[in-house]
């Protein structure tokens, strides 16, 4: 796939810099997990509270509109962001080149600008990736990419390094629900 500069990097980024004092704190477990149904209806996913939304206009390597919706929250000293997306039919429909875009179009953020692990598998009937890789300060990333069909999916977790396999990170990808 050739588009430019991948989805949701800059929501990424916005999220990493605003945890990053964050993080200096011990984490705690959130409260309360709430339900999140994203516009389109691509997938629903839990978060521990209810995250802002917004909405970045973005544009196929042919020039064709589209939006990707962010829903990103800071909560108990993690990060968490669910994105979506679906792709006018001009987008190269091979999965494996647009998934591999993502994920280095994320790694770009990362310490050494590498993923640690990578894993290629099918999930509820999509392509998908998930990836975890070192952020500055001691600090991990870990993320999930989907493709079915033209609807995108993206979730990832910010945190130390112990929490991206911890209980909250868990709780966090295994929600995910596609609804498409």
């Amino acid at each position: 796939m050739r588009r430019r500069s991948v989805l949701a990097v800059p929501a990424l980024l916005i999220a990493t810099g605003a945890s990053a004092q964050k993080l200096q704190m011990p984490p705690q477990a959130p409260a309360t997990w709430y339900g999140v149904q994203v516009e389109d209806n691509i997938f629903t996913v839990e978060m521990p509270g209810v995250p802002d939304h917004r909405i970045v206009n973005d544009v196929s390597a042919r020039g064709t509109a589209f939006r990707l919706h962010s829903y990103s929250l800071d909560a108990g000293g993690f990060s968490y962001v669910a994105q979506s997306a679906t792709y006018p039919g001009d987008v190269d429909a091979d999965p494996r080149a647009i998934l591999q875009s993502a994920i280095d179009a994320r790694a770009r953020a990362l310490d050494g600008g590498k993923w640690s692990r990578v894993d290629w598998r099918q999930m509820q009937g999509a392509n998908a990736v998930e990836s975890v890789g070192p952020v500055r300060g001691g600090n991990a990333l870990r993320q999930l990419v989907l493709l079915k069909r033209r609807a995108f999916v993206s979730l990832a977790f910010l945190g130390d390094a112990a929490s991206v396999n911890g209980r909250e990170a868990e709780r966090f990808f295994s929600s995910l629900k596609l609804t498409t």
